[in-house]
């Protein structure tokens, strides 16, 4: 039986792949093998020894302590893909939105309650609110991962001119990807042609302030932009001197901030990207079917800090270590098999980054004391039989 403990509200759907005669899911779980978890932050928790995975149902992980989860030997998963219809489906509604002034022209007719003169009033105020179309225009798409790709695909549907920077654009992204959306090899140079740019890049050192002063001064006078992905991407000072000398028109983001709020030009919603039942069901059931395979059966899908690794069983027993990623480890790891006389039946070794994965189902005896001697190879963090 393994614990899962569950933090912030997951969806019913997704609890229910997880078979109730092996998994005991509870909120209270005082030493879960597994957490479930959505938006809580993890950065200052500490982890009891036993915890073995962690699930984020959604994508970003900047809630999670990626090093200390690896140091640790507990695998993250996150959720790629399963909310990004309802991602895309709300920058695409933003895009039209932002375009035709949409949230400040709501704002300004409910200041005519009471107007007797209304009709009068509709037709002299629209004037200060009239936007434009998206079709003809250039929308520029920084990363086409599954909602990059799904929001260039929508807006070649609906008459823009596209372009895509993602420098690690994976094989399935690029399959689903239309033929008509223009790839750039360097995001200068895509900059310069667009009149709307969205991003879609997840939060790293390395994409911190993505949009930044110096990204800003390439692009278009009078540009918008759309931030659904982490508000940490664009650069606030850099945008709000911008949005001031005009070079930046609108601004909408999922992000507010105090220095957003209140801007004009700028549209804020309360990080309502995957907030839709879907979502929510879509990335529960996924994140519970990669808990439920990893620690059933080992199997590593959709990991940020462990390799990808999975493999049909074998027979025997299923030996599952996690080490560092060093010169050698094979060897150490076969020499004691061999030296318990095991017989391995499939055997497969990835690295991701510092990080390694090694799998082997055998026959033989695979116990407790094989577990101990495989631990005590100085780079193996943890040892799993299953």
């Amino acid at each position: 039986m393994f614990t899962i403990k569950t933090l912030n509200a997951i969806s019913p759907v997704g609890l229910a792949k997880l078979n109730k005669n092996l998994f005991d899911v509870s909120v209270d779980a005082d030493a879960p093998d597994g957490i479930l978890v959505r938006s809580a932050d993890l950065l200052n928790t500490i982890f009891n020894d036993n915890l073995l995975a962690i699930a984020r149902a959604g994508a970003g992980v900047n809630n999670i302590p990626l090093d200390r989860c690896s140091e640790q030997g507990i695998v993250v998963f996150n959720t790629p893909g399963a909310n990004a219809n309802a991602v895309a489906e709300l920058v695409i509604g933003m895009l039209i939105a932002g375009s035709r002034n949409v949230a400040a022209a709501a704002q300004w007719t409910q200041g005519l309650a009471g107007d007797p003169a209304m009709a009068k009033s509709v037709e002299k105020g629209k004037k200060q609110f009239v936007g434009n179309e998206i079709k003809g225009k250039t929308l520029g798409v920084i990363g086409l991962g599954a909602i990059g790709s799904r929001v260039a695909n929508c807006a070649i549907e609906l008459g823009m001119e596209v372009y895509g920077y993602d420098p690690y654009i994976s094989i399935d992204a690029a399959w689903n990807l239309s033929s008509q959306v223009h790839h750039c090899v360097n995001l200068n140079d895509m900059l310069p042609l667009c009149d709307y740019i969205t991003i879609h890049v997840p939060y790293l050192p390395t994409t911190k302030d993505t949009i930044n002063a110096q990204t800003l001064t390439l692009c278009k006078d009078g540009v918008r932009l759309l931030n659904y992905a982490r508000g940490e991407l664009v650069n606030t000072d850099a945008l709000l001197e911008a949005l001031d000398t005009g070079k930046v028109s609108g601004y909408m983001t999922d992000f507010p901030t105090e220095a957003l709020l209140g801007r004009p030009g700028v549209i804020c919603t309360p990080h309502l990207g995957a907030s839709t039942p879907e979502a929510e069901d879509n990335c529960a059931v996924m994140a519970a079917q990669e808990l439920n395979d990893y620690l059933k059966n080992g199997n590593i899908t959709h990991s940020v800090n462990m390799p990808e690794v999975h493999q049909p069983r074998a027979g025997g027993k299923r030996i599952c270590i996690i080490h560092k990623n060093e010169p050698g480890m094979i060897s150490q790891i076969t020499a004691l098999t061999t030296e318990a006389g095991l017989n391995i039946e499939n055997m497969v070794n990835k690295s991701k980054k510092n990080m390694a994965y090694t799998m082997l189902d055998a026959t033989g005896a695979v116990n407790d004391a094989l577990a101990a001697k495989l631990s005590a190879i100085p780079a193996v963090v943890r040892v799993r039989i299953l």
